[in-house]
């Protein structure tokens, strides 16, 4: 696997043309030109190239509709976005299904404004009930945005090992030092993913989550290649964590992850996430993304304290023929007692019913 980060993001261009700008579905483009997009534009995401596009397509039952800005000449603006239909969220436009991250990336005010005026048109004419754009920055929005639960935390890095661990809060470093003197070791570039979706159906059903079907992370690793890197920790021949990252134009993604709660006393977790910083940090890597969490979780609090910065995530719920914004997050109260049932559930009947249940919360 080549592990060198991606080249920088290029510079958007405000205003770049004067140029009437045509909105088209993405079948009538270049798709090289899509991903070329995608690259060289700041405020872009491993979730908005096409290799997502094709992990969900292959994935889950869902229909993608991606839109692209262009003038006679090139790309100016890009919109990945699915319709999804279920008996939980209805009817739908998002841009992205289980992603973080989503939104237009846009090359001046008039694509942006372009492609949302399309998408909201498409989303009238098939009679959806909401369009959720998933921004990861202010600058990608239209309309105010008007989900506030989710944030997200990153780290600046650094190549030095020391640094990095003088860097962190106290209570943090304590943790990772003892993590570092129980022995244990990273297995990088793992191919057989078992282990992994072991231990993350089984976090994921003490979260009363429904887990996710095995093709979703084999489609992960097939479509983006050697963007992503599957990590294991290991402990006296036992499996204790592990985690699915995307390396990503100079970023590092921590995108899915889990640990054996039974060895939480040895910090596995903590350990893990110290070895992907000091892992970034010496081979070039600029930031270290932790990803989306909710505020007031536990995970929340694991992540602010690692020396990171908070970002707001400006989420934009456009409604279309429902007349109040929806929550389908797991601290919606009407969810409570299914999360609980859930959790009593046994992990082999998790793993069959879960990839079924679980494309209704995209």
């Amino acid at each position: 696997m080549n592990n060198t980060p991606g080249k920088s993001a290029g510079t958007a261009h405000p205003e770049a043309t004067r140029v009437r700008l045509e909105v088209r579905g993405l079948d009538e483009l270049d798709i090289r030109q899509w991903d070329e997009y995608v690259m060289r534009h700041p405020d872009s995401t491993p979730f908005h190239l096409l290799a997502w596009k094709r992990t969900i397509e292959q994935s889950f039952n869902y229909r993608a509709m991606y839109l692209a800005a262009t003038d006679e000449e090139r790309i100016q603006g890009v919109l990945p976005v699915f319709l999804v239909e279920n008996p939980i969220v209805g009817k739908a436009l998002i841009s992205s299904p289980f992603a973080v991250y989503g939104g237009i990336l846009s090359d001046s005010d008039e694509a942006l404004r372009s492609l949302h005026e399309h998408v909201l048109k498409m989303g009238r004419r098939l009679g959806v009930d909401y369009i959720e754009l998933r921004n990861s920055r202010r600058e990608q929005c239209v309309s105010t945005p008007n989900v506030d639960r989710y944030v997200s935390f990153a780290q600046p890095l650094v190549r030095d090992e020391a640094a990095l661990l003088e860097s962190l809060p106290k209570k943090t470093r304590n943790a990772a030092r003892k993590a570092l003197k129980q022995g244990f070791q990273m297995r990088y570039q793992v191919s057989d993913l078992r282990n992994f979706e072991t231990l993350h159906a089984r976090n994921m059903r003490r979260l009363g989550t429904p887990s996710f079907p095995s093709r979703y992370f084999s489609n992960l690793v097939r479509y983006f290649g050697d963007m992503v890197d599957v990590r294991e920790v290991w402990l006296d021949a036992k499996p204790m964590a592990a985690s699915l990252n995307i390396l990503f134009r100079g970023e590092m993604h921590t995108y899915h992850a889990a640990a054996d709660t039974t060895y939480n006393a040895l910090g596995p977790n903590t350990f893990m996430y110290f070895d992907h910083l000091r892992w970034a940090g010496a081979n070039g890597f600029k930031t270290f993304d932790f990803g989306r969490c909710k505020r007031g979780t536990g995970v929340f609090d694991f992540k602010r304290h690692w020396n990171t910065t908070m970002r707001e995530l400006p989420y934009e719920l456009v409604l279309v023929r429902r007349k109040e914004l929806p929550n389908f997050s797991p601290t919606n109260p009407r969810f409570a007692v299914a999360i609980r049932l859930w959790r009593l559930v046994p992990l082999w009947l998790t793993r069959i019913l879960g990839p079924k249940m679980i494309q209704l919360f995209p």
